[in-house]
This record gives C-alpha cells, sequence and structure tokens, in this order.
C-alpha cells in the first residue's frame, strides 16, 4: 500500500475520533463561551466544570482541524468553521453534534450486529424503536428536533428554490415535526394554508411555534400515518419520512395518503436519491444510518418509481436541488 493509500485509510479508521471530540465542544458550548472574545483553556475550564490540562488538549486537537484557533499566548478564538456550534445562531448544528456523538455514536458501534441480522442497532442498545424511546424521553425529544431543524434547515430554501408549488392551495405536511418545513413553506407562499400531521406529542411541542408565527393559516393535526392521513390537501409533504421505514411500513403510509388525495392531488416527497456508481455520495452513508437507527433505507430511483406504483400513484418527476435531497413528485395514477 502507498503512504497515500496509509493516510486516507488511517483518516477513515480514526473519523470517530473527530466525531466524538466535536461533540464534547458542543456539549460543553465551547463555541457559546468563546463567542464575546478569546479565552485561555484555563478559564473555559472554570466555567465548564472540566480538568483544564484535557481541555487544553482538546481544544489544540481541535484547532489544529480549523475548528478552533490558538494564539501564542494560549488563548483560544471561535473561527467560523466553529460559529454554527453555538446555540441560538441562524442554522445551528449544536444539536446535531450533541445527538451524532450519544444515540448515534452508541448505535453505530453496534454497526456490525446490524449487518450481520439486518435489524437496528438502536432498538439493541436502547430497548425500543427510537421513535418510541423519543416519545418517554423529552429532552432527547428536545435535542433530536433542534437537530431535525439544523440538519434539514438548509434544505428548505433549496426546496423552495427548485419546485414550484404554484397551484396548491393546502399542503399537508405528514411527519411535519416542529414545523419548521410548513413554516417555510408558507412563508413563500402567503395564499396557502397548511396542515401539521404528527404524533400528539409532537404536535403538542410544536403548537407553541406555529400560533406565534401563523395563527390560524396553519392547523395541527395529531396524527399516526400509520393509521390514516387528514383529508382536505391539494398536496401531501413528506420530507425524510419514508426514508426512515423499510418497503412493507412505507407502503403502508403511501396508501394512506392515496386513500384521502384528490385527483389531481399531489405527493411530494423530499429524499435523497442513492446514486449509481462509485462516486462519492453522501445518501449512501445516509442509507446505514437509517439500517443502524430507525431501520429504514435510501432508495434509488427505481425503487421510488416501484414503490409509487405499488401505492397507487406515478411518478412525474425527480427535481433536484442545491442540497442533496430532491422533490419526488408524484400524482394519482
Amino acid at each position: 500500500m502507498s503512504a497515500s493509500g496509509s493516510s486516507s485509510l488511517l483518516s477513515l479508521m480514526t473519523g470517530f475520533w473527530t466525531s466524538q471530540a466535536v461533540y464534547v465542544a458542543a456539549k460543553l458550548e465551547l463555541a457559546d463561551l468563546l463567542a464575546d472574545g478569546p479565552q485561555t483553556a484555563e478559564a473555559l475550564a472554570a466555567k465548564t466544570g472540566t480538568n483544564a490540562d484535557a481541555l487544553y488538549r482538546l481544544l489544540r486537537a481541535l484547532a489544529s482541524l480549523g475548528l478552533f484557533r490558538e494564539d501564542g499566548e494560549r488563548h483560544f478564538h471561535l473561527t467560523d468553521t466553529a460559529r454554527p456550534l453555538q446555540s441560538r445562531v441562524p442554522g445551528s448544528q449544536r444539536a446535531v453534534a450533541i445527538m451524532m456523538g450519544e444515540e448515534h455514536f452508541a448505535c453505530w458501534g453496534d454497526l456490525l450486529y446490524s449487518i450481520r441480522t439486518g435489524r437496528t442497532a438502536f432498538d439493541k442498545v436502547y430497548g425500543a424503536p427510537i421513535f418510541d424511546w423519543l416519545s418517554k424521553h423529552p429532552e432527547q425529544a428536545r435535542v433530536f428536533d433542534e437537530a431535525m431543524v439544523g440538519v434539514h434547515g438548509s434544505e428548505t430554501p433549496a426546496m423552495l428554490d427548485a419546485y414550484d408549488f404554484s397551484g396548491v392551495n393546502v399542503v399537508a405536511d405528514v411527519g411535519g415535526g416542529n414545523g419548521s418545513l410548513l413554516r417555510g413553506v408558507l412563508a413563500r407562499y402567503p395564499q396557502m394554508r397548511g396542515m401539521l400531521c404528527d404524533l400528539p406529542g409532537v404536535v403538542e411541542r410544536a403548537k407553541a411555534v406555529i400560533a406565534a408565527d401563523l395563527g390560524d393559516r396553519l392547523q395541527a393535526i395529531p396524527t399516526n400515518f400509520f393509521d390514516s392521513v387528514p383529508a382536505g390537501a391539494d398536496a401531501y409533504l413528506l420530507r425524510h419520512i419514508i426514508h426512515d421505514w423499510n418497503d412493507e411500513q412505507s407502503l403502508a403510509i403511501l396508501k394512506n395518503v392515496r386513500r384521502v388525495v384528490g385527483p389531481s392531488g399531489r405527493l411530494l416527497l423530499v429524499e435523497g436519491v442513492v446514486a449509481e456508481g462509485n462516486e462519492p455520495d453522501f445518501t449512501k452513508l445516509l442509507d446505514l444510518n437509517m439500517l443502524v437507527i430507525p431501520g429504514g433505507k435510501e432508495r434509488t430511483e427505481k425503487e421510488y418509481r416501484e414503490l409509487y406504483a405499488a401505492a397507487g400513484f406515478r411518478l412525474r418527476s425527480i427535481t433536484p436541488t442545491k442540497s442533496y435531497v430532491s422533490i419526488l413528485d408524484g400524482r394519482p395514477a
């Protein structure tokens, strides 16, 4: 093996060193603490209740990766790379880093179990499916909600720039979480009304924000999409919902949409589409995360066409965006 090949392999093998170091920085709110100016490791250790020498070593390592910057007086500065780790900035990634460093890290440690059995490591590690577990752990559910905004926040403007919602009077966001996507759509289309459809506990967490932002333009409807989907929308929007579930479960969700969608209605899935070939593709790694955490999968264009057809839809178009996701537009067959 060449020296460059060995170095590349070593970087791949030690990737979790970096991710866990970023997680600790996020958990300790180091970016927030450095937002007002540079500080020494000793000062930061006093504020975070950590060991000053150990914290210095963490900061030094992260500075070597560009996350912070150390000056000649051993003060550490916030860099542009680290700014999204702040808690209260647009596009904050702090909750993402925490979620990745806690539940996701624990489950990826059991990737071999998932590969051998085809089962989710999350169920093995935490004793319950992820969404059941989150319903009983409100703090982790809050972090999850914030992380989803951080992960998918940039997708919303990219989606709205790429896809034309003209002609849609009422859009239902099925599995819409805290309503961030739906708020973005309704902001772009002021005459449109929305329906936020999710589990009762999720809807309850979203109500305060919805009322403050949109008043009577948005209705929150407790929904279990495996049982039914509310009627009354022109378009049913599901972002990163179908990839959480296997084919049988996904088909059940889409058939419930088919039962209520009108003849000219739309089924809009916002998902990554697995590319052919060997080029780098984030969706292929995300597919492993779906295996390990919820038990779902990412799909190719062919697989989506087959899923749409089985649910009674015709996949009319796939619209790429500046993000890695595409909008899959289906109409009743």
